[in-house]
């Protein structure tokens, strides 16, 4: 690849039969929209919606003691589940700065497979294969999967019509065969998701994605659903408050700033950054992750100031803003100084472009999950 150049998914050419609109994120040339973000955002949280997140990022841990090494690395307690089942985690530095969040699969004691983010796949294995003992390889296997998420309450129906199993609890996952045609297709199916609702992640092998996702997407629009783009993808995780790095946490933002301290092992006795994040446990966070909803006109977006009051004192910075199409308001969320001792149902003000939109402090999320 070029300077410049940017990274293709599998399939880019049956995006562009859909109708899709593209942008760039985080290398790669990404699907944003076919018939409107709103649409698509009422699609997944009234029916049934597929999304291609081929560029997230694609690893495996293998060799002897493999879960056990990554336990000592990643934040969260693998012990806590077992194989066949999928944990949220974080790949945190030594000062408790987060490189990445992702989602492990626990496949044996010996094969732990992680989904990190696009961008940061490069980051993680490295810090991991950098203290990898011998016997454990790291290995970056970003081209090996394509990753297509069905999301919605018709999402269990349409994988169950394709002969695919649905019959698994939150963050579990099956490794099975999709029929195509006359065609099998190994497939790794994950109860897992990024929009709050119930929902699936599937796997193919990266060679095997056009098939796969023309079968699934087919199946979608046959349910009343359809294609949906990065643009309903980042309006639904905003109104459930689910973090994207580079936003609601960074190297220089911890889980603790960002409420994700329930995917830390405290009692563990060792992973990355944990010295630093008791530190900062202990002490409190200088700043604090809320959610901030609009109660006038006024979409927020990122990078906002937040005020106390009209014309007052900043106390924070948005991370995230967006109007929600579930709410019919702006949405946003931002890292708020924790001396200002802001409360759930206070009044702050976004300095939007120099005109104070008012908004109320909320404890995201601002819609009601549905994965259960």
């Amino acid at each position: 690849m070029s300077e410049g150049e940017l990274l293709a998914g599998p399939i880019e050419d049956l995006h562009r039969e859909l109708g899709a609109s593209f942008a760039e994120f985080g290398g790669w040339n990404m699907p944003v929209s076919y018939a409107g973000t709103v649409a698509e955002h009422t699609a997944v949280r009234e029916t049934v919606g597929i999304f291609d997140v081929s560029h997230l990022g694609k690893a495996s841990v293998t060799g002897t003691g493999a879960a056990e090494f990554v336990n000592r690395c990643l934040t969260n307690d693998l012990n806590k589940i077992q194989p066949g089942k999928a944990q949220y985690t974080l790949c945190t530095n030594s000062s408790g700065g987060v490189i990445d969040d992702l989602i492990a699969y626990w496949v044996s004691d010996d094969d732990v497979f992680l989904v990190p983010n696009a961008a940061n796949t490069a980051a993680v294995v490295a810090a991991l294969a950098a203290v990898a003992p011998e016997g454990v390889e790291v290995t970056d296997r970003h081209r090996d999967f394509g990753v297509f998420a069905v999301q919605g309450p018709q999402s269990s129906a349409v994988l169950s019509g394709l002969g695919l199993p649905t019959d698994m609890e939150y963050m579990s996952f099956a490794d099975t065969e999709m029929v195509v045609g006359q065609e099998r297709y190994p497939v790794r199916v994950c109860r897992t998701g990024y929009t709050g609702e119930i929902g699936y992640e599937l796997l193919p092998a990266w060679g095997d994605s056009e098939p796969v996702f023309a079968a699934l997407s087919a199946a979608v629009i046959a349910a009343g659903g359809a294609p949906a783009g990065l643009g309903a993808r980042d309006t639904l995780r905003t109104e459930m408050g689910y973090p994207l790095h580079g936003h609601e946490l960074s190297v220089d933002i911890s889980p603790l700033q960002a409420r994700c301290s329930w995917a830390v092992g405290w009692r563990k006795p060792e992973f990355f950054g944990r010295d630093a994040l008791l530190a900062e446990k202990e002490s409190g966070p200088a700043r604090r992750l809320w959610g901030l909803r609009a109660t006038g006109r006024g979409v927020p977006r990122a990078d906002l100031a937040v005020l106390d009051g009209p014309g007052g004192t900043q106390i924070g910075v948005t991370t995230s803003g967006t109007f929600s199409p579930t709410l019919k308001t702006g949405i946003a969320l931002a890292l708020i100084d924790s001396s200002a001792n802001v409360a759930k149902g206070d009044t702050v003000v976004i300095d939007v472009r120099g005109r104070a939109l008012e908004c109320e402090v909320v404890l995201p999320p601002f819609v009601t999950a549905g994965t259960s």
